[in-house]
């Protein structure tokens, strides 16, 4: 039986919304596992998510009614639906997107020659959702709908609007359904992600048309906003800092480790959830079978425990505890996606003159990370 608690922290309140890096940095130090009726149990100490991500028998995934393929899963059905889609996000699959990839990221800084640039609107926004729809094989035109769909989720989400969600839901499934009717009627027979996820099978039976949807959804969501995140955060650093943009255009090599260690310090995903499956103690507090965690990734990698001055980007540090995208079974299966389209995005940057900050960057808005608006000048 769930015990009545008081909150040790509210995780809404204008002082955290307002700076929520400072804010988690001092929860992880005076209360590393809180409550919220918000949140629940809210988890900020590095070694209390590692030890969460570990051990899915005690801490599960399954935390909504609507069946989410695979993350919103358990092993052993994980496992299997897992093992099905991996290949379709496999390294060797997704380099072949590169050209592609660099193509949008090309034409749209070649559009935007000259002045002022607002980094997110102009140029992160709309790379994520491009690139999106070409990676799954989407017609080109879908990307300004799915841009304001995925901005109206924003907004529902942040007022916990259910009616909203549920027709945002639905306006979802519409895309997913034209587009799987235009590949039945030309015979499922083409190459395109899409395409390939129809001929999946698990247990030997094909995806079914809500598998695909939940599939397609979490790929959608995820990536055009953590990855729209990610680059303005990535931009936000080089634009403060000339060193390393110049050392990065002389070591173009040292792109990758750069964009993962900007990313550790101001991750672009604060948080996800779990549900404990049974009772059990966790960095000291008592969590009852039923309740809710909220794993806060960004506190996570900031934890001094483990990272050595953690709010400083280090180009040489070691990065094998860095839980940008997760860890254990259910480790992002997008990374390989995401780790190029970052890399392409910033490199294709960088090749244009130096940058700085064209003036004040306007915070993103809280379930979102980052910045909502960053003014950005080219030299």
């Amino acid at each position: 039986m769930k015990e009545s608690r008081e909150s040790d922290w509210q995780p809404l309140s204008e002082a955290v919304l307002n700076d929520p890096v400072a804010a988690y940095d001092d929860m992880r130090r005076r209360c590393p596992v809180a409550y919220s009726e918000t949140f629940g149990w809210s988890v900020f100490r590095h070694a209390d998510l590692a030890r969460v991500l570990a051990d899915h028998e005690t801490f599960s995934n399954v935390v909504s009614s609507r069946r989410s393929v695979p993350n919103g899963m358990d092993p052993p059905e994980h496992t299997v639906y897992r093992r099905a889609l991996e290949p379709q996000l496999a390294p060797e699959q997704v380099q072949l997107f590169e050209p592609v990839c660099r193509g949008l990221a090309a034409e749209l800084l070649q559009a935007l020659a000259g002045g002022v640039l607002d980094a997110m609107d102009d140029f992160a926004a709309p790379f994520s959702v491009r690139s999106q729809c070409a990676f799954l094989g989407w017609p080109a035109a879908l990307a300004e709908p799915l841009r304001a769909w995925a901005r109206r989720n924003h907004e529902a989400t942040l007022a916990a609007d259910r009616a909203a969600l549920a027709a945002l839901a639905s306006e979802f499934r519409a895309y997913v359904e034209e587009q799987l009717a235009a590949r039945r009627a030309a015979g499922a027979s083409g190459s395109d992600v899409m395409a390939r996820l129809m001929r999946v099978r698990v247990n030997g039976a094909l995806l079914t048309d809500d598998e695909l949807t939940s599939v397609l959804r979490n790929w959608t969501v995820g990536e055009i906003g953590s990855l729209a995140a990610g680059i303005g955060i990535v931009v936000h650093e080089l634009a403060q800092n000339s060193d390393l943009q110049r050392r990065l255009r002389a070591e173009p090599g040292s792109i990758p480790l750069a964009i993962e260690e900007i990313l550790r310090v101001t991750g672009p995903l604060l948080m996800n959830r779990r549900v404990a499956r049974r009772d059990v103690e966790l960095g000291g507090r008592r969590i009852a079978a039923g309740e809710r965690l909220t794993l806060m990734w960004v506190a996570a990698n900031r934890d001094p425990e483990v990272f050595e001055a953690p709010e400083r980007v280090q180009l040489d540090r070691d990065q094998s505890q860095n839980l940008l995208y997760g860890a254990g079974i259910h480790v992002c299966p997008g990374a390989p996606l995401a780790r190029l389209e970052l890399r392409v995005a910033i490199e294709e940057l960088l090749r244009r003159a130096p940058f700085e900050l064209g003036g004040e960057p306007v915070p993103a808005i809280y379930p979102a990370h980052g910045w909502r608006s960053l003014p950005v000048r080219f030299a």
